[in-house]
C-alpha cells in the first residue's frame, strides 16, 4: 500500500514554485513587492531575453544582514507578519515562500547592505543548493539577481513562453506595482534599453498617465471619493477615461486595493456596469482605480499570487464604485476625446492637388476676391523653374460638398457657448461650429441618437421596455445545480428587469415572464447567457445591457440620420440641446458626437506656430 512520507524540503520549494514563480513574471512581481515592502524609496530593475536569461531588482530599502538573509531563504520566514493578525497585513507579501521558492528553480544570487553597516554580503543559490557565501560590495539596500529560470527543471522551461511574450508580462507588471506607488521611483531597462524612467513623489494621474497613455490624462476623468463604513472610511481614487476614449480589450483597465495591484471578478464587473449605457459590448474602458478600505473588510489571502482579494460586503463595494465612476463621469459627461487623431492630422494637405489645365482668367469667384490684380499668363521667358500655379475654374465653382452660412460675427451672448455657433455642413453629415477657442465638428447623427436616447428614458421609455410579459406556459430550464444557486440568489435583481423566475427543482429553472422587448428570444439561451455573465462579473449585467440595446435602436431610428439637410437654426438647436444632455459627449456605442480642433492646432497646419 503507498506510505504516506515528509517530503524533504527541495521539492517541497519546488513545489511551492510551481504556485508562486509560473514565469519570469511572476517572480519579478514578488521581488519589486520585497523591495516596496523594504521601504525603497527607487527601484531599478533589469531584464534580458524577458526575463528568460536573467532578470535583477536593486532597491534602496533597509537592507539585511547576514543571519537575516539566511532566515529569508527559508520557507514561511517573514518580516512583514509581526504577530497573528494577518488579517490586519498592510505589506504587499507576507507568506515568506518567495525567495526559497525562487531559488530552488534557477541560479538565485542575493546581495545585500543595512544602512547602518559598512559591509554587504551575498549569497548565491543554484537550484536549492548554497554555493556562495561571501561579503560584498554594495551601497545601503538590496540586489536580487535570478538567472537560469527552471533551467534543471526542463519541464517546466518548456512551456515558458518566446522572450517578447515574456517581457510583455514583466513589463505589466511593473507598470502597475508603478502605478501602485507613485511616491517610489522606478527604472526598467530591457537589455540595452530603457524602457521607463519614472520619479519619485508623482501625482496619480501624472504617473497613471506616464505608464498607460500619456493622452489618458487629457481624455479623462479625475475621480476622489469617500464614504463612511462601520470599521473605517472607504475610498475611491484614481482616473478613468472618457467612454469615447476605449479599448478593444480590457488589458488597459487597472485596479488596485490597498496599494495591491488585483485582477478581480468583482471591480472589472463594477467598471462594465458602469459603463454599461455607454460603450458598446466589444469595447472596454480605459483607466486605474484605487480601492482603500479597512484591513478588517478585505481577504487579501484567497491566491498564492495574492492577485485576488474578497471583500467582506461585495455589494456594497460594488455599489460605491459604479456609483463612483458614474459620478465623475457624469461631471464630464458631455466632453468627448480631445486628443486630436495624430493620423487624421498628417492626411491634412498642404496644397491643392494640381490639375493639367491652366486657364488665363479667374473665375468670377476669385476675381471678386483677387480684383484688381493682372491675371494674365506669365511670359514664358521670365518662368522660373518648378511647376507653375494653376488655377480651375471648377475647383471654385463646382458643386460644393459642404454648405456655409454667410460670415457674421459672435454676438457677445454666444461667445461662451461650450460648441459654439453652427457655421455650415460638411456632406450633410458634419457640423461645422466655430467656438471661442477652436473648431468643432460634430456628427449630426450620433448625436441626435444620444439626445433621443436620453429623451426616452427620461419619458419612462425604459420601464415600458422591460415592462414584463407572462407566458402563457412557463418555460422550464435545466441547468447545472451551481448555474441553478447563481441564478436564484439573482432572481430579485433580475425582475426589475421583467425577468421573472424561480427555482424548479434541483437543477431547472422556472421562467415565468420575460421583458416584453425580448419576447421574441430563446428563455433557455437567455439564461444560460445571464449565468455566463454571473460567472464572469458576479453581477448579471447581460440582460440590462439587452434592455440598453433596444432603446438604443429605438433611439438610432428616431435619430437625424446622415445625409439630411439641416438648417443653421436646427444645427444650433442641436448644439444647445447637446450642452444641456447628459452624457452627449458620446452616441450609444462609445464613438464620440463631436471633436473639437484647437486654434494652435489649425495654426500649426499653416505653419503659423
Amino acid at each position: 500500500m503507498p506510505i504516506i512520507r515528509r517530503l524533504p524540503e527541495t521539492l517541497v520549494n519546488r513545489i511551492a514554485a510551481g504556485e508562486v514563480v509560473e514565469r519570469p513574471a511572476a517572480a519579478l512581481k514578488e521581488l519589486v513587492e520585497n523591495a516596496i515592502d523594504a521601504g525603497a524609496t527607487r527601484i531599478a530593475i533589469k531584464l534580458v531575453e524577458g526575463g528568460l536569461g536573467s532578470l535583477e531588482v536593486t532597491d534602496d530599502g533597509c537592507g539585511m544582514t547576514p543571519d537575516e538573509m539566511a532566515l529569508a531563504l527559508e520557507r514561511h520566514a517573514t518580516s512583514k507578519l509581526p504577530d497573528e493578525a494577518i488579517e490586519q497585513v498592510a505589506t504587499l507579501g507576507f507568506r515568506g515562500e518567495a525567495l526559497p521558492s525562487i531559488a530552488s528553480v534557477s541560479r538565485f544570487t542575493l546581495e545585500s547592505r543595512p544602512r547602518a553597516s559598512e559591509q554587504a554580503w551575498r549569497k548565491v543559490v543554484d537550484h536549492g543548493a548554497i554555493v556562495a557565501d561571501e561579503p560584498a560590495a554594495l551601497p545601503p539596500g538590496t540586489r536580487v539577481r535570478v538567472e537560469q529560470v527552471f533551467a534543471k527543471v526542463p519541464a517546466r522551461r518548456k512551456f515558458l513562453r518566446t522572450p517578447r511574450s515574456e517581457y510583455a508580462a514583466c513589463l505589466d507588471v511593473v507598470r502597475r506595482l508603478a502605478m501602485a506607488r507613485p511616491d517610489i521611483g522606478f527604472t526598467l531597462e530591457h537589455g540595452e534599453r530603457r524602457i521607463l524612467a519614472l520619479q519619485p513623489d508623482e501625482a496619480i494621474a501624472d504617473r497613471v498617465a506616464q505608464v498607460v497613455a500619456r493622452e489618458l490624462k487629457d481624455n479623462g476623468v479625475a475621480i476622489e471619493l469617500e464614504r463612511p463604513g462601520e470599521a473605517g472610511p472607504i475610498r475611491l481614487s484614481g482616473i478613468a477615461g472618457l467612454p469615447t476614449y476605449n479599448r478593444g480589450i480590457a488589458d488597459h483597465q487597472y485596479l488596485f486595493v490597498n496599494g495591491r495591484p488585483v485582477k478581480d471578478r468583482l471591480l472589472t464587473g463594477a467598471v462594465r456596469g458602469a459603463y454599461a449605457d455607454m460603450l458598446a459590448r466589444d469595447r472596454h474602458a480605459v483607466l486605474a482605480l484605487f480601492l482603500d478600505l479597512p484591513p478588517e473588510d478585505v481577504d487579501v489571502n484567497v491566491h498564492p499570487a495574492k492577485t485576488e482579494v474578497r471583500f467582506r460586503d461585495a455589494n456594497a463595494v460594488r455599489g460605491f464604485i459604479v456609483s463612483g465612476l458614474r459620478q465623475a463621469l457624469a461631471s464630464e459627461d458631455r466632453r468627448s476625446a480631445q486628443t486630436p487623431d495624430r493620423g487624421a492630422m498628417a492626411r491634412w494637405t498642404s496644397e491643392p492637388a494640381q490639375k493639367e489645365t491652366m486657364r488665363d482668367e479667374p473665375s468670377p469667384a476669385l476675381a471678386s476676391i483677387f480684383g484688381g490684380r493682372d491675371w494674365s499668363a506669365p511670359s514664358r521667358s521670365v518662368a522660373e523653374a518648378g511647376a507653375p500655379w494653376r488655377a480651375s475654374e471648377n475647383d471654385t465653382i463646382a458643386a460644393p460638398f459642404g454648405r456655409a452660412e454667410e460670415a457674421a460675427p459672435i454676438a457677445e451672448e454666444d461667445r461662451d457657448f461650450p460648441l459654439g455657433v453652427a457655421r455650415g455642413q460638411v456632406a450633410n453629415t458634419y457640423i461645422v461650429a466655430e467656438a471661442k477657442d477652436g473648431l468643432v465638428l460634430v456628427d449630426q447623427h450620433a448625436a441626435h441618437e444620444r439626445l433621443v436616447l436620453e429623451r426616452l428614458r427620461a419619458a419612462g421609455a425604459e420601464d415600458a421596455v422591460s415592462r414584463s410579459q407572462a407566458l402563457l406556459m412557463p418555460d422550464v430550464v435545466e441547468l447545472d445545480e451551481t448555474a441553478c444557486d447563481r441564478l436564484e440568489d439573482a432572481a430579485d435583481g433580475l425582475a426589475r428587469y421583467g425577468l421573472v423566475i424561480e427555482r424548479f427543482g434541483p437543477s431547472a429553472m422556472l421562467v415565468r415572464a420575460v421583458p416584453h422587448s425580448l419576447k421574441q428570444g430563446d428563455p433557455e439561451k437567455l439564461l444560460r447567457d445571464i449565468d455566463d455573465d454571473l460567472v464572469k462579473h458576479g453581477e448579471a449585467l447581460l440582460l440590462g445591457e439587452k434592455i440598453d440595446l433596444v432603446l438604443a435602436t429605438m433611439a438610432c431610428h428616431g435619430s437625424v440620420r446622415a445625409g439630411r439637410v439641416m438648417r443653421v437654426d436646427e444645427m444650433n438647436a442641436l448644439l444647445r440641446e447637446m450642452e444641456r444632455t447628459p452624457r452627449s459627449g458620446q452616441c450609444n456605442h462609445g464613438r464620440p458626437t463631436w471633436v473639437k480642433l484647437a486654434l494652435k492646432d489649425v495654426e500649426a497646419l499653416f505653419g503659423r506656430h
